[in-house]
């Protein structure tokens, strides 16, 4: 039995058994086997819905954490071009052209050992609901094969968030819908853009947009930002205020 079907049988017994853990645990089997499968450092999966709903349930190392951390806050990447696109973004070799789509990612990656990025987009049914990240420390392409395999690991991702589950909330329903009661690791970050759009009677798309927007200008990441806000430590809505009433 190829090492794919190994993969997905474990994940459908895992999903049966109440006893094998969460099912973050199932998504992390995944991911790390796609440093086995795959000519990749480390994969991510992260479930999406636009650029304002996205949240990490796995990741196998901490540079694969901070790729998507780095790409929440900037609002590209190639995470976003593959659920978009609906197929997969390959780079086999960042330093040989950055990919237009995604100039402030391009730059700002140059400071982890990443030469290659593999994003395959993940689909439960028709709906697409996440995409796996991979990456590389040394250029190269996916071979035919491997870029099958991959395919392939991306389906039993699916599979695997199918059945996630948070304590006794879904993280998805069935038709793949955002849930708002996930509490993964973005939620400081809704939270924080829902103050912003009370306080300044702002679009979810514009208030996120200022989040982001104040991350950048002052060299810090948007889940920091966001824990401040939310903790009371900082009052974007009055910095924002200033700025307006300066300019």
């Amino acid at each position: 039995m190829a090492e794919v079907d190994v993969l997905r049988a474990s994940v459908l017994a895992a999903l049966s058994d109440d006893e094998t853990g969460s099912g973050v645990d199932v998504v992390g089997r995944v991911c790390r086997a796609c440093t086995r499968l795959l000519p990749v450092d480390g994969a991510a999966v992260s479930v999406m819905v636009d650029a304002g709903h996205r949240e990490v349930v796995y990741a196998s190392d901490a540079v694969s954490t901070a790729l998507a951390e780095l790409q929440f806050s900037l609002g590209e990447g190639p995470c976003f071009e593959a659920y978009v696109s609906g197929g997969p973004v390959l780079v086999p070799d960042l330093a040989a052209g950055p990919p237009a789509g995604w100039p402030v990612f391009a730059a700002e990656v140059v400071a982890y050992p990443v030469a290659a990025l593999f994003t395959f987009p993940v689909q439960i049914g028709a709906v697409r609901v996440a995409t796996l990240d991979t990456y590389r420390s040394t250029p190269g392409s996916l071979r035919p094969g491997e870029l099958s395999t991959a395919l392939q690991v991306a389906d039993v991702a699916a599979l695997a968030l199918s059945g996630l589950r948070s304590g006794d909330d879904h993280w998805l329903d069935g038709d793949g819908r955002w849930m708002e009661s996930a509490g993964m690791r973005f939620r400081e970050v809704h939270q924080a853009t829902g103050m912003l759009i009370a306080h300044l009677d702002l679009p979810a798309s514009a208030a996120l947009a200022r989040l982001r927007a104040y991350a950048f200008g002052h060299g810090r990441l948007l889940l920091e930002v966001a824990s401040d806000i939310v903790a009371g430590r900082l009052r974007l809505d009055e910095e924002f205020r200033r700025g307006d009433h300066e300019s």
